[in-house]
């Protein structure tokens, strides 16, 4: 049976850099978050965002994501009604997803909130990245154009590096990309070999 094996980190730690990496090895990733936001724009889905949070969050057929993201980031009883809406949707999509991926020793499932949403109890093994709090914060702030404590807002409805690496079986510091490389490339011998 194919093995799922989950990959996480905070905002800003590079765990798409890793998911990306991974992929041009040949191993089918699964990025959770890519996969949420095509079906986020699915009618069904665009109608329940605009019937729970008003219609001006959406603009025409589409949800106007950078709308919704605040209003959810600055209120985790919000957060946790989207959270609610997609989850299932995504949940679904990737047992659809993994059924096609049989012939693959493991797979990868690339998820922001892997541990915050329960489903790191359905993965075989799960990798951990990690990078200094001064770096993932320059890096979200130059990646999505936002303030110091726009970030810090997304951070605490995170768990915390130390909480998830306490449950992961692989924990990968990224500082420079060759380092973090050649630590992902050991990690996939290990489960290549099947010594875990």
């Amino acid at each position: 049976m194919t093995k799922v094996i989950g990959l996480t980190g905070g905002i800003g730690s590079g765990k798409t850099l890793v998911a990306k990496y991974i992929q041009s090895k040949g191993i089918p990733v699964y990025i959770a978050d890519e996969e949420a936001k095509k079906l986020m724009d699915t009618p069904e889905i665009v109608e329940t965002i605009a019937n729970t949070f008003g219609n001006e969050i959406v603009d025409g057929d589409r949800v106007n994501r950078q709308q919704l993201a605040q209003l959810v980031f600055e209120s985790p009883e919000k957060l946790q009604k989207l959270n609610a809406i997609i989850h299932p949707k995504v949940k679904q999509h990737f047992k659809n997803w993994l059924k096609s991926q049989h012939n693959h020793p493991f797979i990868v499932k690339e998820a922001a909130i892997l541990f915050e949403s329960g489903s790191y109890r359905f993965c075989d093994k799960i990798i951990t990245v990690t990078a200094p709090l001064s770096v993932r914060l320059q890096r979200v702030m130059q990646r999505d154009r936002v303030t110091e404590e726009q970030v810090l807002a997304r951070m605490n409805n995170q768990w915390s590096d130390e909480d998830k690496a306490a449950l992961s079986d692989f924990v990968v510091q990224n500082i420079s990309i060759e380092d973090t490389k050649s630590q992902v490339d050991n990690i996939l011998k290990t489960l290549k070999n099947n010594q875990y």
